[in-house]
């Protein structure tokens, strides 16, 4: 394990961009350092606290809206209802949670488990899939931006795109390989309902998001936090929007997920049997602000792992059609979306907003 200066005996002399590189040659992850028996976090994971942020309390009052979308197919009333919330949820606080989506518990504990399996194998065996090259069909690494954040996030991902062109299967880890296959066939559905429902909550044909092509392509980030020793001196994932359409996100039971509501941090606690959706910045783009890509974050935790499985939904390289009228004038220029998507990979998690990038 490379040997990383502990934060307690940072100074001057604190090379961060090589201790990245130290780090980041092991291909151990996060839970590399874990499993070495490390007690003090290194330097390149403190995160100072912002100021004033120890003073806004969790809202323990408030909480995400949970939208049943039972027998939504057959009652028009119950969807009508199921529609008003998630309309609502999207225009204040750009997250909800929905339940009887459709994906059976056993798939859901399954794609967790898999996550898992993954993460806790040998790192030798683990060692093959770590890549920083986002096109290979499986990229497993700690950080995307490792090399260009200013902090290092106490996490470790893998990731693969699995429509519209599906990897080959034998490219995908044995341990998650099958599960990896099921749950992507089962978010397909779900984006398909979801974005059905959002397109009536935005007061049009339910098939319009999904002809602008908004779930042609989805890929499954799984996420895996180790218990840190430290937790208050770390940050799971840093404040950010996500960069798709939408994202449906399956939580294991412990905790950590938050967003920003009214300048105050609201914990989204795990629902059992339920999936948290949330607004992307496309679609706060293509809805013209109607809908709000919230700020979010991911605190660390001494308990964990924390495992969790995020699903991204976006589409190809066409233009992106706000949704506009003479009342309603553009607030963007027109980009694609392969445009979007390079400036937020080049910019990665440092805290700002990548829509604002593109304001007219």
């Amino acid at each position: 394990m490379a040997n990383l200066t502990p934060f307690s005996k940072l100074d001057e002399t604190f090379d961060r961009a090589s201790e990245l590189k130290s780090f980041d040659e092991t291909k151990a992850g996060v839970k590399g350092l874990v499993d070495s028996g490390m007690t003090e976090i290194p330097g390149i994971f403190y995160c100072p606290p912002k100021e004033g942020s120890n003073s806004v309390p969790n809202e323990t009052h408030l909480g995400v809206p949970v939208v049943d979308l039972e027998d939504i197919h057959k009652d028009p009333l119950k969807r009508r209802e199921a529609m008003e919330k998630i309309r609502e949820a999207s225009e204040t606080w750009g997250f909800f949670q929905v339940l009887n989506h459709g994906v059976p518990v056993s798939v859901q504990e399954e794609i967790i488990n898999g996550t898992r399996r993954f993460f806790e194998q040998d790192t030798e065996v683990k060692k093959q899939y770590y890549t920083r090259d986002d096109t290979k069909p499986f990229v497993y690494n700690c950080n995307f931006d490792l090399f260009s954040a200013p902090v290092t996030n106490w996490r470790d991902t893998f990731s693969t795109q699995m429509t519209p062109n599906s990897p080959n299967p034998q490219d995908l880890p044995q341990v998650c390989r099958d599960i990896l296959i099921e749950y992507s066939a089962q978010m397909e559905k779900v984006g398909q309902l979801i974005f059905g429902l959002l397109s009536e909550a935005l007061g049009l044909k339910s098939t319009h998001l999904l002809e602008l092509d908004c779930n042609e392509g989805h890929a499954i980030m799984c996420h895996y936090y180790p218990p840190c020793p430290q937790p208050t001196l770390i940050i799971g994932t840093t404040e950010h929007s996500d960069s798709g359409f939408i994202t449906v996100l399956l939580q294991g039971h412990i905790g950590g997920l938050q967003v920003l509501h009214h300048n105050k941090w609201v914990d989204i606690l795990p629902v059992p049997g339920a999936l948290t959706v949330n607004v992307g910045s496309l679609l706060q783009l293509i809805s013209n602000d109607r809908f709000l890509s919230s700020v979010h974050t991911v605190v660390a935790n001494c308990e964990g792992p924390r495992v969790s499985v995020a699903t991204s939904f976006t589409t190809g390289t066409i233009p992106i059609k706000q949704l506009l009228s003479e009342q309603n004038p553009p607030r963007y220029r027109q980009i694609t979306i392969k445009e979007y998507r390079l400036y937020f990979i080049q910019k990665g998690l440092d805290g700002t907003d990548a829509l604002t990038h593109f304001r007219l």
